[in-house]
């Protein structure tokens, strides 16, 4: 099955879904360091950098025919920008362009007509003006027009084999056939949890501020001399609760939120949300757990609680890769997606060029 990825930023759901044994045939994405990454990481892919809206359809269809002459099954994924829809963004606003690029797939979908759709969002995006022509509500209507069966589900990103706890509105839609939910993999009854220590335990130690020799994304953000004596203060799994009222910020002396700033992680529980600030120690629990190492994580331990694989390659600046890493689609979870997929297709394989 071949696969193409809109919004596709590095490329999370791609390598996902190649681990799975997809074929990645073209990404698309206006952001140049991840078009950058994206092109260093599927040498086999065409890529278009750009906006979608200014993306011909017939181009497209033509590179995908090009890549694809025996007509074999197509994937296309599109996880549009999410911070339109949300509960992050304060600034929410109904003129965001970003609301309506969903309904650019429309076109490319009557084109290529793919066996099967996957869109993937922030939990939040299907209640959107829900009263109103919404996004989403103009997105079932469209595929159903044209033959489409779906199911949308909310994935706990642990709950498919990634070591970090991650909600996420996932759709995934098929002309072959009526689709389930894809079956959770790991919690209660099934394999254990994945965890931090899993996935960043056998990286080499550094201290804030450097650059491992070996391996230029496994680099930590400078501390000031405050914060450094912030996080030697805080233990395993700690907080500013763990620290000497003197190092607490005046506007937190009072205030009980957002216990996750200047946090450190766990290293047997997954880690929280990673978020485009996840090399930042001040913007979440994204101190290291190792009270040894008085730093946030590296960009290449995210990469890896993202589930990328540790030769990954990331364009840019520090800021830029850590936004590409935040923003991936986990690889493991596009991978379990993936698998479950071809199991549909197999399944249902009677119903290809019907």
């Amino acid at each position: 099955m071949k696969v193409i990825d809109f919004f596709s930023g590095c490329g999370g759901a791609s390598e996902g879904l190649r681990q799975a044994g997809f074929d990645v045939v073209l990404g698309l994405d206006f952001d140049k360091d991840a078009a950058a990454s994206y092109r260093a990481n599927f040498p086999e892919a065409e890529f278009i950098e750009g906006d979608i809206r200014q993306v011909s359809e017939h181009d497209v269809v033509k590179l995908v025919r090009e890549k694809n002459p025996q007509q074999e099954p197509l994937l296309l994924a599109a996880c549009a920008p999410c911070q339109p829809f949300s509960r992050q963004n304060k600034f929410q606003s109904e003129d965001d362009v970003r609301r309506t690029l969903l309904d650019e797939t429309y076109r490319f979908i009557r084109e290529l007509k793919p066996e099967y759709i996957i869109i993937e969002n922030v939990p939040g995006i299907q209640n959107v003006d829900e009263s109103k022509d919404g996004p989403y509500k103009r997105f079932l209507e469209f595929i159903q027009s044209i033959g489409y069966q779906y199911t949308s589900f909310i994935a706990k990103s642990e709950k498919y084999g990634v070591p970090q706890k991650r909600k996420r509105f996932v759709l995934i839609a098929s002309r072959l056939g009526q689709v389930d939910i894809p079956p959770e993999t790991h919690g209660v009854g099934l394999e254990p949890y994945k965890t931090v220590r899993d996935f960043i335990a056998q990286l080499p130690p550094i201290e804030a501020g450097v650059t491992h020799p070996d391996d230029h994304l496994h680099v930590s953000q400078t501390l000031k001399e405050k914060n450094l004596l912030r996080i030697k203060n805080t233990p395993e799994g700690g907080d500013r609760r763990n620290w000497p009222e003197s190092l607490v910020n005046e506007c937190h002396k009072d205030y009980t939120g957002h216990m996750d700033t200047y946090g450190r992680m766990k290293w047997d529980l997954p880690a929280p949300t990673l978020t485009t600030k996840c090399h930042s120690y001040s913007n979440g629990r994204f101190g290291h757990p190792d009270t040894s190492q008085n730093r946030a994580i590296t960009l290449r331990e995210a990469s890896r609680l993202q589930t990328f694989p540790p030769n990954f390659i990331f364009n840019g600046n520090m800021g830029s890769r850590a936004k590409q890493i935040g923003n991936a689609v986990p690889c493991e979870m596009a991978r379990q997606f993936g698998l479950w997929i071809i199991e549909h297709m197999h399944n249902n394989k009677e119903q290809i060029n019907g």
